[in-house]
């Protein structure tokens, strides 16, 4: 059991480097979703079964899948195909795959060659997690709160301001008026055309 810790904890380690220095934003997604099913793993090495589900069903399900939704949402641009067909080649899926695997081996090899335990086990419930979570550590469980809240009103405010500045963009560069000897004059795409 020792060594599915040492090399989970290694994959763990080894995708959480590759994520943070990938300038593209899906791969650096794809490498920390591996990175945290290895710590998934490592918990569930090391006796914590729960704690395991919930890196799994949170972080690298609900969190990281809709990381990926909103960067590929937002890839909305002149060259979003071009991205799109880049990240289906098999180089970028193949690290991040082959990792995967090896992390859901281990997964077999520790589920398959667990041995029980030597004495009776006190089972940790989600009740004695939460009394223990929100007791002593009440406080930090609502500074994390307040701080994803306050990520997620700045998000907001920036996509609007953005959107704002797109329109009065759009707004100044494409338009029809009427000049003041009566002409037509009609500006887009940074050409003026005169018309009698």
């Amino acid at each position: 059991m020792l060594i599915a810790f040492y090399i989970a904890s290694a994959i763990a380690v080894l995708a959480t480097i590759i994520a943070i220095t990938r300038r593209h934003a899906v791969h650096a997604l794809l490498y920390l979703i591996v990175s945290l099913l290895g710590v998934a793993i490592d918990f569930f090495v090391i006796g914590a079964p729960f704690l395991a589900a919930l890196e799994l069903i949170i972080y690298a399900g609900a969190i990281m899948v809709l990381f990926l939704f909103v960067v590929m949402m937002l890839n909305i641009g002149e060259h979003a195909t071009e991205v799109e067909t880049a990240s289906l080649k098999p180089g970028v899926w193949g690290w991040p795959s082959a990792l995967g695997v090896v992390l859901i081996a281990e997964l077999i090899y520790v589920a398959a060659h667990a041995s029980a335990p030597p004495g009776p086990m006190h089972v940790v419930s989600a009740k004695e997690i939460g009394i223990s979570l929100f007791g002593p550590y009440a406080i930090g469980v609502e500074l994390a709160s307040l701080l994803l809240t306050s990520g997620l009103v700045g998000a907001y405010h920036l996509g609007r301001r953005t959107s704002r500045e797109e329109e009065r963009n759009d707004a100044g560069t494409v338009g029809t008026r009427i000049g003041s000897s009566g002409d037509l004059v009609r500006s887009g795409s940074g050409r003026t055309s005169y018309t009698a």
